[in-house]
């Protein structure tokens, strides 16, 4: 977790994340609320506090992890930030009581198949009041032979080596979050690609 935090940094990850984030937010608000399925070491949601702790804008932090050593972690690495973890399949989270502004995820669809998508597009639409935003891997040989070298030059983690292609070789082209989106029946959306092949999906509700 640790050196995806890393990755994130160095490729630009984090600042996707921002510019989602900034997407989905009024320039004038002073306080919001974002929640982050899949939130891994909370490094995605560390990048939201971060600008927003820049900017004086109060913000209010759900992490949201299946994986209780993710949550532990976030929680350890995180204990500064006023964020809430949550170990929980996302689907079974309580949030309709108190829906989050935004919700987003960062390199967790690609775990998912495309009619598993359909279904959790639909979940974060209907659990948000603002929209959500998707921030993923594209798809394309390059990207999938660029991250190898990356990491076996770099990485000192064995899941790191193994599971950056793995993710690459998983992730979508345009036209498949384009059929995506229309079969969730989204509506307005915006899918921009973005470096270091990546693509920011924006929805607003």
């Amino acid at each position: 977790m640790e050196e995806l935090d890393s990755i994130n940094r160095l490729l630009g990850g984090h600042k996707i994340t921002i510019k989602g984030f900034k997407a989905l937010s009024d320039k004038n608000f002073k306080k919001i609320s974002v929640c982050e399925i899949g939130c891994g070491g909370g490094d995605n949601l560390r990048a939201i506090y971060q600008y927003c702790s820049a900017k004086n804008i109060e913000v209010q932090l759900t992490g949201i992890d299946m994986k209780q050593e993710c949550i532990d972690f976030a929680r350890q690495r995180n204990a500064d930030m006023p964020a809430n973890w949550i170990c929980s399949d996302y689907r079974l989270a309580e949030l309709k009581n108190d829906p989050p502004d935004i919700i987003f995820s960062s390199l967790f669809c690609h775990h998912f198949s495309q009619h598993e998508l359909v279904d959790m597009m639909g979940w974060m639409k209907a659990n948000c009041r603002t929209g959500f935003f998707i921030n993923d891997l594209q798809r394309h040989v390059l990207a999938y032979y660029s991250i190898q070298f990356i990491t076996r030059l770099f990485s000192k983690s064995y899941l790191v080596k193994n599971d950056a292609p793995l993710s690459v070789a998983r992730g979508f082209v345009k036209n498949d979050w384009q059929q995506i989106c229309l079969k969730a029946g989204l509506g307005s959306y915006s899918i921009k690609w973005m470096w270091a092949f990546r693509y920011l999906l924006v929805c607003k509700k």
